[in-house]
């Protein structure tokens, strides 16, 4: 049996804790937090592949902590909530966010997104760069395996999720992908999910690359459509 992939809850309600640490626990070798500020103990202590995080917590609540994580970490995270309105779906996924689930739901349905937010987070170190399938345009390179998207030589960190997205659109340069059809490719089949959600990890790579100081814009939004790859001479 391989190690144990090592996954961090975060909920000031102990029930809550003690549910999620039975249901995933025969798989992950899990830990609890009570609050933000615990969390964060743990975090700067150790290694996590996972956190699974509550929103409405005090002292610290869950969007407040998702900020501080990804200031630091790309570790990918799984909101828990008890809202349901989409605009506070949208601003944990604008803070960095890779997935959202509402209470109350089935502890079958987020042992499904445990494993797919691991799978697609998963990286292959058994080759190197050179081995890997990649695109390169102008001073961007995206490498399919170990999921790393370099500017100018430099690493620049993604969310599982905006990795996803930036390599299905570059992946087929040709083609122009509606919302719908990269909900689908990307997240896959949830009765809450709303086609918002895209333009938000869009809007977040385009940032995060001009930030890196890319030459061109690589995503290239089609009015009424939705989005296409551009190479540097058509941005």
């Amino acid at each position: 049996m391989g190690i144990k992939k090592r996954i961090l809850v975060v909920d000031d309600e102990w029930n809550m804790l003690n549910l999620v640490r039975i249901h995933l626990s025969q798989k992950y070798e899990v830990v609890q937090a009570g609050d933000g500020y615990e969390a964060l103990e743990h975090i700067n202590r150790q290694d996590f592949d996972l956190i699974i995080l509550d929103i409405m917590m005090p002292y610290l609540n869950g969007w407040e902590l998702c900020k501080k994580i990804r200031e630091k970490y790309q570790t990918p995270i799984l909101m828990l909530t008890a809202r349901n309105e989409v605009k506070d779906r949208v601003h944990g996924l604008e803070l960095g966010a890779d997935d959202y689930l509402v209470k109350p739901f089935a502890f079958e349905e987020l042992a499904a997104r445990v494993y797919a937010l691991l799978r697609r987070s998963g990286i292959n170190k058994g080759k190197g760069i050179e081995e890997e399938e990649l695109i390169s345009e102008d001073g961007l390179t995206i490498v399919k395996e170990s999921r790393k998207v370099i500017v100018n030589g430099q690493s620049v960190e993604f969310t599982p999720k905006e990795f996803e997205l930036m390599w299905l659109i570059a992946s087929q340069a040709q083609r122009v992908f509606t919302r719908e059809l990269l909900l689908d490719n990307v997240w896959g089949i949830d009765d809450d999910r709303d086609v918002r959600t895209v333009d938000t990890h869009i809007k977040n790579i385009r940032v995060k690359l001009k930030e890196a100081n890319c030459s061109f814009n690589p995503i290239k939004t089609v009015w009424g459509v939705g989005y296409t790859f551009q190479k540097a001479d058509e941005s």
